[in-house]
């Protein structure tokens, strides 16, 4: 990315987000934008993967608490492209090139510093995003490129969340043309750009005595133009390549959540690291168990006895055996008795508990000795009217 570039981007404008936005809010604005505009969702739709590059680059930038300061920082320094020394102001008008500023120019005689005295303090400020540390002669210029992030999704079942599993995914990016081994050229010969002498950039006036450094149009930001282009990558050195990874989640991990796997991503350029990957995690339904937190839900049924007598009642586990626990006489419907160590897997290890909650059960049909058993008991608690304080409450409320 060009100095121009890097302050004339908007990212919160990129993630329709303000520039106070909370660290909670750019992760949702980012993983709404990249849901919407993800390229699997988007087959051959050449603008949504555009913007899915864009809104990912954006993330990268604001989703870093220190690379969001430095761009913040930079952006109050430089406004919208344009740090302005006005003709005739306080200390006159002087002329630099922004690009030796990050890039670390040098003074008379090869002394850093130059006039003015910048130095490469800003070449520090902006190695960080943009991995170009401050240096001297313009072959600091052709540094390594990190490879792109990439962002996929996963569904996995309710007990390979809770237990974690280790599935394949298989993820699309730019990686070096293997039919030339990245060098663009089909000979493998490509030849030094003579408009920017190998560095991979320009630059050009802006007005004022300024000039802005940006990626140079003849080799398109690479340093070589190829003599015969590669049929494959079409002289870029980059084409698209598959590959399927087996990718471990861990235990416990929730629907909705995003894991990160560091250097998982594209592979770089010139050497730089490759990207990270972002899985998006998708978890199905039980059919019997629920998930609050780290404990997992399951409701149980019971007879009308049970819950008035008391009594043990067999619990059925998540891929364990069952558990017994004991119901105490006169257990009201609606009742949750705990399970200790029967939930989901915690981040340290150890397991959370399962939630059992008591529901009683109401037969839909007789026979006459049952019947005739809740007749008895019927005619024996005759004098007893469980609404009786809801109508006492409701008359003094």
């Amino acid at each position: 990315m060009s100095t121009k570039d890097f302050v004339e981007k908007d990212y919160y404008k990129v993630l329709g987000v303000p520039k106070d936005a909370t660290d909670a809010e750019i992760k949702k604005a980012y993983r709404k934008l990249a849901r919407e505009n993800h390229p699997d969702a988007n087959k051959g739709d050449a603008k949504a993967e555009a913007r899915f590059k864009e809104i990912s680059e954006a993330n990268d930038v604001l989703g870093d608490p220190k690379k969001r300061k430095e761009y913040d920082d930079a952006r109050a320094l430089f406004g919208n492209g344009g740090f302005r020394a006005g003709p005739g102001g306080q200390g006159g008008s002087f002329n630099f090139d922004l690009g030796d500023l990050f890039g670390g120019a040098q003074g008379p005689g090869g002394a850093g510093g130059g006039a003015g005295g910048f130095g490469g303090g800003l070449g520090d400020v902006f190695g960080g995003l943009f991995n170009r540390g401050a240096g001297t002669g313009a072959g600091t210029r052709t540094q390594p490129r990190r490879g792109q992030d990439i962002e996929s999704e996963v569904t996995l079942s309710f007990t390979e969340a809770v237990d974690g599993a280790t599935v394949p995914l298989r993820m699309s990016s730019q990686a070096p043309c293997k039919a030339c081994s990245g060098t663009g050229d089909k000979n493998g010969t490509p030849r030094v750009c003579p408009t920017c002498v190998g560095t991979g950039q320009v630059s050009r006036g802006s007005g004022g005595g300024f000039s802005l450094t940006d990626p140079c149009v003849d080799c398109k930001g690479r340093g070589l133009i190829a003599e015969t282009p590669c049929e494959v990558c079409k002289g870029s050195g980059r084409a698209k390549s598959s590959r399927t990874m087996q990718v471990r989640i861990p235990a416990g991990v929730f629907d909705g959540q995003r894991i990160r796997l560091r250097g998982k991503g594209a592979p770089g350029e010139r050497g730089g690291p490759a990207g990270d990957l972002y899985v998006v995690v998708h978890v199905d339904a039980h059919p019997v168990f629920g998930r609050k937190d780290d404990n997992l839900t399951v409701t149980v049924p019971v007879t009308f006895d049970e819950a008035a007598l008391g009594g043990e009642i067999k619990v059925p586990t998540l891929g364990g055996p069952a558990v017994t626990l004991k119901l105490p006489a006169g257990t009201p419907n609606g009742r949750t008795m705990r399970a200790r160590g029967k939930g989901a897997v915690r981040k340290d290890g150890t397991r959370g508990d399962l939630l059992v909650t008591v529901e009683v059960a109401v037969p839909k049909e007789l026979d006459d000795k049952a019947r005739e058993a809740l007749e008895t008991y019927r005619q024996a608690t005759a004098g007893e009217d469980p609404r009786a304080e809801l109508f006492q409450a409701a008359k003094g409320a």
